[in-house]
């Protein structure tokens, strides 16, 4: 099975090597198939396969042979016995390039196996070199070797189960390579850190439970489609729950207990189209648990958070533990017209109280003889539906009617109305009563007066004017964010003095605002002409929506106040200010940036976008990217400010196409002023060219043809001498030659002019991750050879 497994690998190998046969008239997949053929029929051997394989491409290549007549030629030399001399013949006849090819072959495959080992010494280096899994110290092979909790298939390692064994340190960064592991257990051990981002991307089982993890649940997860069991529990994960689940239609377990996640429970959680058990204990989630009403669960505990709201119907027939959490009392409001009546959606799930009819004669329980009530129920709903829809257009035909009277009334002079018509008014009511009344019974006769007749509106809006009004839904303040009152931001902000001003954007002053417990907030004032006084309604669906958002890299919001007219928003303060005013405001009191704090502040702010664009649901179009906004923390974290404001107030497109010129905002935007998730890359990117080149995104000081930073640095990424030049003089060389490059590759990509071109955020987060990766790792093997670090130049093996 070894030798099988090994051809396997090699005909993999050459199918992914298609280029070193060169071209053909026939199609390449002829020759593949041809090879597993031979696999299967003929050969067996790992080195009479490879020579045999070569041979048979060249004579197909060279000459007018057909593939089909090669493969029975070398089958007849085969059962002939002449099989060993024409090998030795074709050998001599191409024997340089016979020898090459085959060791290309066993290099590429090689490389494969190398590239597994080295990952698997990354995590057993980071877990501080475990004496207990007694791992060779120079093993190069996990497969062929002993290596404690590794099972490999042929040369490849599938199954990594390390439970139980005291381990501490972390799991490293080179997961990702292990392609074909499909089970990680490293539960009940010491490991602590973050849990990477880059996890073995095809594994069905991943189990870290009881370790010290700490951080975020990775992102990363939303994209492991293989994933069947996710057992998280008994860590120290924190923040919200910010993974997209609608690619994890597979997993069947969940295991989130006893960690520190915080917010709302994501809206894809609905995907989870297979998940049956679900475990969200001793937790700090808020808000409601319907999002998980359609799953088709069968135990479910959400014990001791924060949830708040009524315990959906679907989820009281199952194993369900709720205790510990807020719940409403009394009965559950009404659904929306139209929301479909609550039914179980997992048919497996059986209740207890359920018997099969001792005469239905049939082993399945589920079935029955005759016409159920619910069939029975059906039948009555849809006579009411069809009743409903006839008596819709009866009404419909009458009121269209009625336009057509007013407007023959309208070519009429203008005269007082009359009795009759208030009579004939009546007369259409009461008939449309009668209609009603004959497709529904029990229903008793309501005689409405009519409203008085509008002369000036046209037909459409008499008929408009006919449909049932319905009054706009009132969004209720939300409850984990703080209400403050105009006096209490007024003593704060010290009536909004100019010295508490902290700076203005496109929709309004931002203002310190000092409390009497000592907390110290940001008041951002939005212009009444952004939001006119009398939208209050709207300014709530703005608060509720972006209380709604959390993530370590977005700015919170903590508050809100709607008295007088005026319309403000509470946010956490970050004294350091913005990266705008690190990069071209600098003091005497503030030091440049050095380079990996520069990758770590687009790195920080790339997530904060891919949050938005690709975790939220729906997307959030941020709008308003700009160095003005990446506001930076005591540890240089950059956290994204305004982030959902632009997509819920309204008209705010215009309003930013009002502040256009700066810069920032994507060449189709300029065009047609419609933003999207492209333009927001694009506005990324000129974000990541100011932390390369310290420069202004349009800086009208410089020279005509240096004023446009996209247009003057773009011909420049990919040139290492001009790039060089165009680095931030701040930064005094001391940043290391790859790094740039890649950063400046980044770049090029977001920068595109097509938007069609540039990449989704999540690629361009993985791109900023193997760069950061790349540059812990070159700091360890160089720190290691050298006993020391190297603070700028290009190291060896520098990211």
């Amino acid at each position: 099975m070894r030798a099988l497994q090994l051809v396997e690998d090699k005909c993999l190998v050459l199918e992914s090597s298609k280029g070193k046969l060169g071209s053909s008239s026939m199609s390449f997949s002829s020759l593949m198939s041809t090879c597993w053929k031979m696999l299967i029929d003929v050969f067996f051997g790992n080195f009479m396969f490879l020579l045999t394989f070569f041979i048979m491409a060249k004579i197909f290549l060279h000459t007018s042979i057909s593939i089909s007549r090669c493969s029975d030629l070398l089958l007849a030399l085969m059962i002939s016995g002449y099989f060993k001399i024409f090998l030795i013949a074709m050998t001599v006849w191409e024997f340089p390039s016979s020898v090459i090819f085959i060791i290309d072959l066993f290099c590429l495959s090689s490389n494969a196996v190398a590239l597994k080992v080295t990952s698997l010494n990354v995590m057993f280096q980071s877990m501080n070199s475990p004496s207990q899994l007694n791992w060779p110290q120079n093993g190069n092979d996990p497969c062929g070797q002993s290596w404690k909790g590794i099972t490999c298939s042929g040369n490849r390692v599938t199954e990594i189960k390390l439970p139980g064994l005291e381990l501490s340190g972390t799991l490293g960064y080179q997961l990702q390579s292990l392609t074909s592991v499909t089970t990680l257990d490293l539960s009940n051990n010491n490991l602590g850190g973050a849990i990477p981002y880059q996890l073995p991307p095809n594994v069905a089982r991943l189990n870290l439970a009881n370790n010290n993890f700490s951080g975020m649940v990775p992102y990363s997860l939303s994209d492991m489609t293989s994933l069947t069991d996710l057992n998280l529990g008994h860590n120290q994960l924190q923040q919200a729950l910010n993974v997209n689940f609608q690619k994890l239609t597979s997993l069947s377990t969940l295991d989130l207990s006893f960690n520190s996640l915080t917010g709302d429970l994501p809206q894809t959680i609905s995907s989870l189209s297979s998940t049956s058990t679900m475990y969200l204990q001793n937790n700090q989630f808020t808000g409601t648990i319907n999002v998980l009403a359609t799953l088709p669960l069968e135990t479910l505990n959400v014990e001791n958070n924060k949830f708040t709201g009524w315990i959906p119907e679907q989820l009281k027939s199952i194993n369900i533990k709720t205790g510990g959490n807020t719940w409403s009392s009394g009965p559950a409001p009404p659904p929306p017209p139209g929301t479909p009546p609550a039914t179980k959606t997992n048919p497996n799930h059986k209740s207890g109280g359920h018997s099969t009819p001792s005469g239905s004669g049939t082993s399945d329980g589920g079935k029955k003889s005759g016409i159920g009530g619910g069939a029975i129920a059906g039948i009555v709903i849809s006579i009411l539906v069809v009743g409903a829809i006839v008596a819709f257009f009866l009404v419909k035909r009458k009121s269209k009617k009625s336009s057509s009277d007013m407007e023959k009334l309208d070519n009429q002079p203008l005269a007082p109305v009359t009795s009759n018509g208030t009579h004939e008014s009546n007369s259409m009511q009461s008939s449309s009563v009668i209609d009603l009344k004959t497709f529904d019974p029990p229903v008793a006769p309501i005689i409405l007066k009519p409203p008085p007749l509008d002369r000036h509106k046209s037909a459409d809006e008499e008929e408009f004017s006919n449909k049932p009004i319905i009054a706009k839904k009132t969004v209720p303040a939300p409850a984990n964010v703080k209400a403050y009152s105009i006096a209490d931001l007024q003593i704060a902000t010290g009536s909004f003095s100019v010295d508490q001003l902290v700076g203005e954007g496109s929709f309004g002053r931002v203002y310190r605002a000092h409390f009497d417990d000592g907390k110290v907030l940001a008041v951002k004032k939005i212009d009444s002409s952004v939001l006119p006084n009398d939208l209050s309604e709207d300014f709530s669906e703005i608060v509720s929506s972006i209380s709604h958002l959390h993530h370590p890299n977005v700015t919170e919001l903590e508050g809100y106040c709607s008295e007088h007219g005026q319309h403000l928003l509470v946010y956490e303060f970050h004294k350091n200010g913005s990266l705008h005013d690190f990069l071209h405001l600098p003091d005497e009191y503030s030091k440049p940036l050095i380079w990996n704090t520069r990758v770590k502040i687009a790195l920080g702010t790339a997530r904060a976008l891919e949050y938005l664009h690709e975790v939220c649901s729906p997307s959030v179009v941020h709008m308003n990217i700009k160095s003005a906004n990446i506001l930076l923390d005591t540890e240089l974290n950059p956290h994204l400010s305004d982030s959902g404001l632009a997509s819920y107030i309204p008209n705010a497109d215009q309003v930013l196409t009002n502040n256009a010129g700066s810069g920032y905002d994507a060449p189709e935007v300029g065009l047609s002023g419609h933003y999207s998730l492209k333009s927001d890359v694009y506005s990324f990117g000129v974000v990541m060219l100011e932390l390369l080149s310290g420069r202004k995104p349009f800086d009208s000081s410089r020279p005509r043809f240096e004023q446009s930073l996209v247009r003057w640095a773009t011909p420049q990424l990919h040139d290492i001498d001009a790039l060089a030049k165009m680095v931030d003089p701040a930064l005094e060389g001391l940043y290391p030659i790859k790094s740039l490059s890649r950063f400046a590759d980044v770049v090029a990509l977001c920068v595109q002019p097509e938007p069609e071109f540039r990449p989704p955020m999540s690629e361009v987060v993985q791109a900023l991750v193997r760069l950061v990766q790349r540059a812990n790792m070159s700091k360890r093997t160089y720190g290691a050879d050298q006993g020391g670090s190297n603070q700028g130049g290009d190291d060896p093996e520098d990211m």
